[in-house]
């Protein structure tokens, strides 16, 4: 008894143990998800004032403004191109490392170019313009090159995967139209039995071509050979035969022998 009541105690310390940790990290999760809303909006407020700035604004603080909003652009679309590359090439691993380098830059140039906006001297603060343009340039252009370059990976493997689809879909194309094949080999085989004395003429007929056909006797032979290209033979001289007496025309007036007869 002692034992099923330590027991059911043990459990109960356990269920409560972790309801408080599943209620912890519920909590956990929810901040951090109302930290990143807020941080988000706070972003898009800012990105929003920046770019009014950029178009509403003339002279230094317009330039301020169009900097912050290209250098924050360019950053925030290389973070979000290299983070969902990473997941499905683990290749990108060290471009996400050199990004982290880059956006320590990027974001000490913006922390900078925020506080100059808010510099009352602002012939320094032009002076100081083609300086904070070379940076924004070069920092853009390495995110730029990042971006890119994952971009160009990720369609060049999804060229390579759409290639070996289409094959594999062309192999089977023709295994399911196996029945072509087998009514072609009846056909080659029945092609193969009919050949025979006649199958040149008949294909050359089938063809759309007549050869002259070769008329009885002797007198032809040579327009035969000549109708294949072979050199014409010259007819041989017939000989000359005496004429039978019994193959002679009888006229009506010419009177039938006699048979003879024996007494």
């Amino acid at each position: 008894m002692e034992a099923a009541i330590t027991i059911l105690a043990l459990l109960f310390v356990a269920f409560i143990a972790l309801g408080v940790y599943a209620t912890v990290k519920a909590v956990g999760a929810a901040k951090r998800g109302v930290d990143r809303t807020i941080t988000q909006a706070r972003r898009t407020v800012e990105d929003t004032t920046l770019r009014a700035k950029s178009f509403g604004q003339t002279g230094v603080a317009g330039e301020l403004a169009q900097l912050r909003l290209a250098l924050r652009t360019s950053m925030r679309a290389t973070q979000d191109a290299l983070h969902a590359g990473v997941a499905e090439d683990s290749s990108l691993a060290e471009s996400v490392g050199l990004f982290r380098r880059l956006s320590a830059h990027g974001l000490e140039l913006d922390d900078e170019l925020k506080r100059l906006e808010r510099e009352p001297d602002r012939a320094t603060v032009a002076a100081l313009l083609p300086q904070l343009k070379e940076r924004t340039q070069r920092i853009t252009h390495s995110a730029d090159s990042l971006r890119w370059a994952a971009r160009d990976r990720a369609r060049q493997f999804a060229d390579y995967d759409l290639d070996a689809l289409n094959a594999q879909i062309d192999i089977e194309a023709g295994a399911l139209r196996h029945w072509t094949v087998e009514e072609q080999r009846p056909q080659q085989a029945s092609g193969a039995a009919s050949q025979g004395p006649g199958a040149g003429a008949r294909r050359a007929h089938d063809a759309g071509v007549d050869w002259p056909e070769p008329t009885a006797g002797a007198g032809n032979s040579s327009t035969a050979d000549e109708s294949w290209g072979g050199p014409a033979r010259e007819e041989a001289p017939q000989a000359i035969t005496a004429p039978d007496p019994h193959l002679r025309t009888r006229y009506p007036w010419q009177k039938a022998a006699r048979p003879e007869t024996t007494n």
